[in-house]
């Protein structure tokens, strides 16, 4: 787990995401849910697209539209966090990152009530075989 830590630090401090990458998300996104992506800290549009990725090349996941929405719009609750709480969150905890899910599920249930409930539900541990795929794409890749 401390690998994919590192790596994600790496890709705050000097990855930049690419607007060309817009016209893929458009394509995925709704109109409205594509607002609260742009509205996104940069590092959690670019750690979702990410995950778009992992998720486009599952076998469990590929075909699956709402998942390759979570992917996208999964951290939309985070509220522009800086690296320096994020490290917080991983080393001792943090309250405002741990309310993210339900923060995100209160930006999308006006608009997508089924893509608001797994945003909601996208840590838990009590959850279908389909989310345990996503949430192992979220962690590890």
């Amino acid at each position: 787990m401390i690998v994919p830590r590192i790596k994600q630090i790496i890709d705050y401090i000097f990855l930049k995401y690419d607007l060309k990458w817009d016209k893929e998300v458009k394509n995925v996104l709704s109109e409205k849910e594509f607002l609260i992506f742009d509205q996104m800290d940069e590092y959690d549009k670019i750690h979702g697209y990410k995950k778009f990725q992992g998720v486009k090349n599952s076998k469990i996941l590929k075909d699956e539209i709402i998942y390759l929405k979570l992917s996208l719009i999964h951290d939309c609750g985070k509220h522009n966090i800086g690296l320096l709480q994020r490290l917080k969150k991983v080393l001792i905890g943090d309250i405002i990152l741990e309310q993210h899910p339900e923060l995100g599920y209160q930006k999308m249930k006006e608009l997508n009530d089924e893509l608001a409930i797994l945003i909601k539900t996208h840590h838990d541990s009590s959850v279908s075989d389909k989310m345990k795929e996503f949430q192992r794409i979220d962690n590890f890749s």
